[in-house]
């Protein structure tokens, strides 16, 4: 059996160089031995030739102790026996033992734009155990924002935080609580709410929110009283004054974010603009799918996503309203109501899901409005159709829309007599507030994500009880 395979077989591998080196010696130590006690016992110079003897003994025991250990221990590099693996270590630092449930922060400041300013900053938080989990830097000509998604021990204050980073240069500092969503990369992000604008029409104001954070946005359409001017009050490329962005609209309105507790960086505004102008290339468009009910009675409707093209159907749904129903929907005059319907059925102010029976007919809408940093949900039902449950299934599925949106409350504006509405609200299983305002009721409902999973996607087939 050869050495390779002895090796292979874990067997210890001898090498006959080393025992005939170590043999030599030996032969050589013995013969010195025997040559100094000769001379010792027959010479005059017997003392002298011992020390010498001690002193060759001591440097043949150092050297062959040098060569042990310079090759008993390193393997020539041809043996490829099997040897113990080395003790298993943890992949990084060890945690403490007394480390707390850790919290997500969003953090911006500004520093100076020269060497060494963002190494102390990192260097603070370093040292009070935060961990940095992406950084994004906004250049702005002699100082530069950077934004941090830290990491922090559960015991940390924001204040301490804000401390830390002034001592080490940071100015203007502003942090809030982040959320599990934040751990998503700007890059990847931006190609996220690209894809969900491009799909949908009405995405594009809720994109604006996540990309700049907590802002007001509003739109203001074009006129014909101010068609004449409005395309001229923003230019192409938009207007960026510090907390303000004024964007030119998909259909040649305005579109106006502000945000007062932080001014906008022009990479903000870049971004927000690209946005903006990819969603007027697509054009208006409304995702299609619907999902088909069956109602108590036996009835069966389909919920679906309404646009611009229902304009006609649902004006014939006015028409065959009651004059109380109409009141009770749009709080004036009933002459009011069909101009609303443009603005009501556009994606570019939010979703509208539309009520249809078999052979067509519009029966029922639902309206979920951005209106500034609140989203406010209406429902119309047709008379012969109310009290069947529609409007409770629609307000369910507004209501979830705006979980997926990230909504943290949406409000319905009614009269304390629409007892079908106030009904449908109280369903909904949230808590509710409730402010009279010269007679019209508010009703708000504080979101919980859980009814997002009670979503069901366009196309199911399902039954009502």
């Amino acid at each position: 059996m050869t050495r390779l395979r002895r090796a292979k077989n874990g067997r210890p591998v001898h090498h006959w160089r080393r025992d005939v080196v170590e043999l030599a010696a030996l032969f050589t130590a013995v013969a010195v031995a025997d040559a100094v006690a000769n001379l010792i016992g027959h010479g005059p110079d017997g003392p002298a030739l011992l020390l010498i003897s001690a002193i060759v003994l001591v440097a043949t025991a150092a050297f062959h102790t040098w060569w042990a250990r310079r090759h008993g221990h390193a393997p020539p590099a041809s043996d490829t026996g099997a040897r113990p693996l080395p003790a298993a270590q943890p992949a990084g630092p060890a945690e403490e033992p007394d480390a707390g449930p850790s919290v997500l922060w969003r953090m911006r400041t500004t520093v100076r734009d020269e060497p060494g300013s963002l190494a102390a900053l990192c260097t603070a938080l370093a040292d009070r155990r935060v961990d940095i989990l992406s950084l994004q830097t906004h250049p702005l000509g002699e100082t530069t924002v950077d934004e941090f998604l830290l990491r922090a021990p559960g015991d940390l204050a924001a204040a301490d935080l804000t401390r830390a980073v002034a001592a080490a240069g940071g100015t203007g500092t502003w942090i809030e609580r982040a959320d599990a969503h934040d751990l998503v990369d700007a890059p990847t992000r931006l190609l996220g709410l690209a894809t969900r604008t491009a799909l949908d029409a009405a995405e594009l104001p809720l994109a604006l929110r996540q990309l700049l954070g907590r802002c007001t946005i509003r739109q203001s359409p074009v006129t014909p009283a101010r068609a004449g001017h409005g395309a001229q009050a923003v230019p192409v490329e938009g207007v960026l004054e510090d907390t303000v962005m004024r964007l030119r609209g998909p259909e040649g309105g305005v579109i106006t974010v502000e945000r007062p507790y932080l001014p906008f960086t022009p990479t903000e505004f870049a971004r927000a603009r690209a946005l903006v102008e990819l969603d007027a290339r697509l054009g208006p468009r409304v995702p299609v799918g619907q999902d088909v009910l069956t109602l108590p009675e036996g009835n069966a409707i389909t919920v679906r996503r309404a646009d611009p093209g229902d304009l006609e159907a649902a004006k014939a749904m006015h028409e065959r309203c009651s004059a109380r129903t109409l009141s009770m929907r749009y709080h004036g005059p009933v002459s009011d109501a069909d101009r609303y319907l443009t603005h009501l059925l556009s994606p570019r102010f939010g979703r509208t899901l539309a009520v249809q029976t078999a052979s067509g007919r519009i029966v029922g809408l639902g309206h979920l409005l951005w209106d500034g940093d609140e989203t406010e949900v209406a429902l119309l039902i047709e008379d012969d159709w109310q009290r069947r449950g529609i409007g409770g299934e629609l307000l369910t599925r507004l209501v979830a829309m705006a979980v997926e949106a990230r909504c943290e409350s949406v409000y319905a504006v009614t009269q304390a007599s629409n007892t079908g509405m106030v009904a449908a609200m109280r369903g909904l299983g949230l808590p509710l507030d409730y402010q009279v305002e010269e007679g019209t009721l508010v009703v708000t409902a504080r979101l919980d994500p859980a009814p997002a999973a009670r979503r069901l996607p366009y196309g199911e087939h399902i039954a009502q009880d």
